[in-house]
C-alpha cells in the first residue's frame, strides 16, 4: 500500500514535472516564435525597402535616357526646320525641347537624396539652358525664313563643345546610378538571404515543436503533426510564391534593360546617320565652293587681263583697248550674274518679278535646253497656256527649267525623250499654270522622293553633282507663291510640275530694276546735290566719280555717323541735298538705321539705297518705300535710279531748311 502510494507520489511528481516542463517549454517556444516572427517581419520590410530603392534607381536611369532621346529628337527637328523651313518641324522642335525640360525636372526631383547626382543635374541644367538659347537662335532664324543663318547657327551648335559636356554629364549620371543600383542589388540580395534564413529557422522551430509534442503525448502528436504539417505546407507555398515573384521581377528588370539598350542603340544609329548626312553636306559645300572659286578665277582672269591689256593699248591701239575693255566688262557682268544666282539660292536675293508669257518664254529658251541635253534626247514642246502670264523672275524661271532638264538628261543617261508641257490648272478654284517636265528616265524610289528637295542631297557619284538643282527649283516656286510636285515611278520616268499662279489682270510690268541696263529715257535730269555715304573708300570714290560723270554734284561721306552733321551743315548754308545715296551694310551704323535718324529731322529727304546683299543683316522691310540699286551697277542703271528717285520727290521741290 505504501509502495503504491509512493508510486502514485512519484507519478504525481513526474506529472507535475511534465506539466511544468510543458509550461516552460511552451513559454520558451512562445518567446522563440515571437522573436522569429519579429525577425521575419523585419527581414521582409528590409527586402521590400531594397526593392523600392532598386525601382528608384531604374527610374532615374530611364528618365536620363528619355531626356537624352528628347534632346536628340529636338535637335533633329531643328535641323529639318533650318533646311526646309517647315513650321511643323519648328513645332516638333518646341514640343521635344519642352518634353526634355519635363524629364529634367523629374530627374532633379528623383536625385535629391544623392548630393553627387544632384550636383550633376544642376550642371546639366545650366548646360541645357545655354544650349536652349543657342538652338533658339537657329530656330528664330528659321522661323523668319533665314535659311543661311539658320543652317549656319545649327551647324555651329552641332560643333559646340557644350554638346560633348552634355553627353558626358548624361553618361556620368547613368554610370553613377548604375553604381548605386549595383550596391542596392547587393543589399537586396542580402535582405533576401536574411529573409530566407528567418523562414528556415521558423521551419526548424516548427519541426522541433512537433518532435517535443510527439514525445509529450501520443494524442497531441497526431493533432500537432497535422497542424504543423499544414503550416509547413503553407509556408512552403508562400516561399515558392515569393521565389516565383522574385524571378518574375528579375526577368522584368532584364527585359527593361534590354529594351533600354535597344532604344539607346536606335538613338545612336540615328545620330550616326545624321552625322553622315552632315558630312555629305559639308563635302558638297566644299565641291560647290571649289566650283565657284574656279568660275570666279576665270571671270577675274578675263577682267584683270582685259584691263591690263587696255591700259597698255589705250594710247597706241584704242580699238584693241576698247575690245579688251568690252571683254573685261563681260567678265564682270558674268561674275555679278553668278553672285545673284548664289544669293537667289540662299534666298537672300529678292526676286525681280516681271510679267512673263510662259509659253513664249519656254519657246525662246528651248534652243538652250536642246543644246544642254544633247542630240540623242528628243525635246517635245506641248504648250497649252497661250496668252497666260505669270508674275515671276524670268531669270530664275529659266534657271529652274535648265536644272530640271539637266536632271532629266542624267536620269535618261543621255538617251530618251523629254517633254515640256504647259496647261491651265483650275484646282481648288485657283487659276494657275502647270509647267511640267516629263522624262523617260530611270525614275526615283520612295526614299529619294522623300529627300529630293534637301539642299546638297544628290544620287550622283562624287564630283558629278552638288545637290542644289532641285532645292533651287523649290526655292523659286516658293518665292513665286507657287509650289512644285513630283510624280515618279522606278523604271518608267519622272514628271516634275511647277505650279505657278496666273498674274492678276491689274498687275503691270515691274518698274525697270535698278540693276537692269536698259537705255536711258529721253527726259533729262536736273543737276542734283547728292550725298554719297559708303564705308569702302574705293567704292566711295567710284560712286562719286559716276555721279559726277552723270552731271550731278556729289559730296562724299565715308562714315555714316557723320552724315547727319553734313546734312545739317548744308541746311544751315541754305543749299541742302536733293538725294542721299547710301550703302546698306556699314560698320557702327547700317544704311537703314542712318536714314531713320535723318528722317526724324528731315522727313522729306529722298533716299536711294545701294547694296550688294539684302539678306539676314537687313530686312527688306527696313528699306521702306525707298528705291534699291543693286551692286554692281552701270552708269545707265545709276542714272535711271537717280531719275526715279527725283521723280518721286513730289512737285520737284528741293528740301530746304
Amino acid at each position: 500500500m505504501f509502495e503504491r502510494d509512493m508510486d502514485y507520489d512519484t507519478e504525481g511528481r513526474r506529472e507535475r514535472v511534465r506539466f511544468w516542463l510543458m509550461i516552460g517549454l511552451g513559454a520558451a517556444l512562445t518567446g522563440i516564435v515571437g522573436a522569429l516572427v519579429l525577425l521575419l517581419s523585419r527581414a521582409n520590410d528590409n527586402y521590400d525597402r531594397s526593392l523600392g530603392w532598386q525601382a528608384h534607381s531604374l527610374e532615374v536611369i530611364s528618365q536620363t535616357r528619355s531626356l537624352d532621346a528628347a534632346l536628340a529628337r529636338a535637335e533633329a527637328a531643328l535641323g529639318r526646320f533650318a533646311v526646309g523651313l517647315q513650321k511643323e518641324d519648328g513645332r516638333v522642335f518646341q514640343q521635344q525641347w519642352g518634353l526634355s525640360q519635363q524629364y529634367l525636372s523629374l530627374l532633379r526631383r528623383n536625385v535629391r537624396d544623392n548630393a553627387e547626382q544632384a550636383k550633376l543635374v544642376d550642371e546639366l541644367t545650366r548646360e541645357l539652358n545655354q544650349r536652349g538659347t543657342q538652338l533658339g537662335d537657329a530656330a528664330l532664324s528659321a522661323n523668319y525664313r533665314q535659311t543661311v543663318a539658320a543652317i549656319s547657327k545649327y551647324n555651329a551648335a552641332g560643333h559646340d563643345a557644350a554638346l560633348i559636356r552634355i553627353d558626358r554629364l548624361l553618361s556620368r549620371l547613368i554610370l553613377n546610378e548604375r553604381t548605386i543600383l549595383a550596391e542596392r542589388n547587393r543589399v537586396a540580395s542580402a535582405d533576401r538571404a536574411s529573409l530566407n534564413q528567418a523562414i528556415l529557422l521558423f521551419s526548424l522551430l516548427g519541426a522541433a515543436a512537433a518532435v517535443v509534442a510527439i514525445a509529450a503525448t501520443i494524442s497531441l502528436v497526431r493533432a500537432e503533426s497535422e497542424r504543423r504539417a499544414a503550416r509547413r505546407e503553407t509556408l512552403y507555398e508562400a516561399d515558392r510564391a515569393m521565389q516565383l515573384e522574385t524571378a518574375v521581377e528579375e526577368r522584368t528588370a532584364e527585359l527593361e534593360k534590354a529594351n533600354i539598350a535597344l532604344r539607346s542603340e536606335m538613338i545612336e544609329r540615328e545620330a550616326a546617320e545624321a552625322q553622315l548626312r552632315q558630312a555629305q553636306k559639308m563635302e558638297a559645300v566644299g565641291q560647290l565652293t571649289g566650283g565657284i572659286a574656279h568660275d570666279f578665277n576665270n571671270m577675274l582672269a578675263v577682267v584683270v587681263g582685259g584691263l591690263e591689256l587696255a591700259q597698255r593699248l589705250v594710247v597706241t591701239a584704242p580699238e584693241k583697248a576698247q575690245r579688251h575693255l568690252s571683254n573685261a566688262m563681260d567678265g564682270a557682268n558674268r561674275a555679278a550674274d553668278l553672285t545673284r544666282r548664289l544669293l537667289a539660292f540662299a534666298r537672300s536675293e529678292p526676286a525681280r518679278p516681271e510679267m512673263v508669257l510662259i509659253d513664249d518664254c519656254i519657246t525662246g529658251f528651248a534652243e538652250l535646253i536642246e543644246r544642254t541635253i544633247g542630240d540623242r534626247i528628243a525635246l517635245t514642246l506641248d504648250l497649252n497656256a497661250k496668252d497666260l502670264s505669270c508674275w515671276i523672275d524670268r531669270q530664275q524661271f529659266e534657271n529652274a527649267l535648265l536644272n530640271l532638264a539637266v536632271n532629266a538628261r542624267d536620269a535618261m543617261e543621255g538617251h530618251g525623250s523629254l517633254t515640256i508641257r504647259t496647261l491651265r490648272d483650275e484646282e481648288e478654284n485657283t487659276a494657275g499654270i502647270a509647267v511640267q517636265m516629263i522624262d523617260t528616265g530611270c525614275g526615283m524610289s520612295a526614299e529619294v522622293l522623300e529627300r529630293v528637295f534637301d539642299p546638297f542631297y544628290t544620287t550622283k557619284p562624287a564630283g558629278q553633282g552638288t545637290g542644289l538643282g532641285m532645292s533651287q527649283v523649290f526655292a523659286f516656286c516658293r518665292q513665286s507663291d507657287g509650289e512644285v510636285q513630283i510624280d515618279s515611278t522606278e523604271g518608267e520616268g519622272t514628271s516634275v510640275a511647277m505650279l505657278l499662279p496666273v498674274a492678276a489682270p491689274e498687275q503691270t510690268s515691274v518698274p525697270a530694276s535698278a540693276g537692269d541696263d536698259e537705255a536711258p529715257a529721253d527726259a533729262s535730269t536736273d543737276v542734283l546735290n547728292i550725298l554719297v555715304v559708303e564705308d569702302d573708300q574705293r567704292v566711295l570714290a567710284a560712286t562719286v566719280d559716276a555721279v559726277e560723270e552723270l552731271g550731278h554734284r556729289a559730296v562724299a561721306c565715308a562714315n555714316p555717323l557723320n552724315a547727319e552733321a553734313l546734312v545739317e551743315q548744308r541746311m544751315s548754308e541754305g543749299r541742302g541735298f536733293d538725294l542721299v545715296l547710301s550703302d546698306v551694310l556699314m560698320p557702327q551704323l547700317t544704311g537703314p538705321e542712318m536714314v531713320a535718324q535723318l528722317k526724324r529731322r528731315w522727313p522729306q529727304l529722298p533716299v536711294l539705297f545701294v547694296t550688294g546683299y539684302a539678306g539676314d543683316a537687313s530686312e527688306v522691310a527696313a528699306f521702306g518705300d525707298h528705291d534699291v540699286l543693286r551692286k554692281p551697277f552701270t552708269l545707265t542703271a545709276l542714272e535711271q535710279a537717280i531719275r526715279r528717285t527725283g521723280d518721286a520727290r513730289g512737285e520737284g521741290q528741293r528740301l530746304a531748311s
